[in-house]
């Protein structure tokens, strides 16, 4: 394969914690699809922890990892938001955000302190939620007239395509998905029928 179209991404929510001088870490683990999603867990947790002191994270969305942020929250700076982003960076996950509260033991742990108890929350959070493989694919839609049915879907069998929609009457459509790493072989193959039209719709 010339390229990478698989990712992953948690399945669900989990919750981690850490404790050191008496300082209490607590991580939670959430799948998001987007921005919004991160205001609302982020609303949620600050809602649920309101005692903690500091309410940190990190996330990363897309399938190629395009989205990547980090807060420390007034923790001292890179001491909180960017090891927990090391933590889903190294498990290579996308579409997941980490939240790590705080709640203040008494004593200071230092830069180095906070960095371990950061990270170490993050990680036991991850360790306690399944990690799920997707794909990246490409959405297209055949046109073709009901005499090449069979030759359609002779194709769609032997690629194993996944069929979103379809209509068959005297103008017949087919919409489907296909692994993005598998798409160019598809496309030559329905090229063969000149009798059919293939249109790309989209990328999910």
């Amino acid at each position: 394969m010339l390229f990478e179209d698989s990712y992953l991404e948690v399945v669900g929510s989990s919750q981690g914690l850490f404790k050191d001088k008496g300082s209490k870490f607590i991580a939670y683990t959430f799948q998001i699809k987007d921005d919004d999603d991160v205001k609302t867990r982020i609303a949620e947790i600050k809602n649920k922890e309101y005692a903690a002191r500091h309410h940190c994270y990190a996330y990363v969305l897309n399938p190629d990892k395009s989205i990547q942020r980090d807060n420390d929250d007034g923790e001292p700076s890179n001491t909180a938001g960017k090891p927990i982003l090391g933590q889903l960076l190294s498990n290579d996950l996308t579409n997941t955000l980490i939240i790590v509260v705080r709640y203040f033991g008494g004593v200071k742990l230092g830069v180095g302190g906070l960095i371990n108890a950061y990270r170490s929350a993050a990680q036991d959070a991850l360790l306690n939620i399944a990690f799920e493989k997707r794909y990246i694919k490409e959405v297209f839609v055949v046109h073709f007239q009901y005499p090449e049915m069979n030759s359609v879907m002779r194709i769609v069998k032997d690629l194993k395509l996944e069929v979103i929609q379809q209509k068959f009457e005297i103008e017949c459509e087919l919409t489907f998905s296909i692994r993005k790493s598998q798409s160019e072989q598809m496309q030559g193959i329905f090229a063969l029928n000149h009798k059919v039209k293939l249109v790309y719709q989209k990328t999910i």
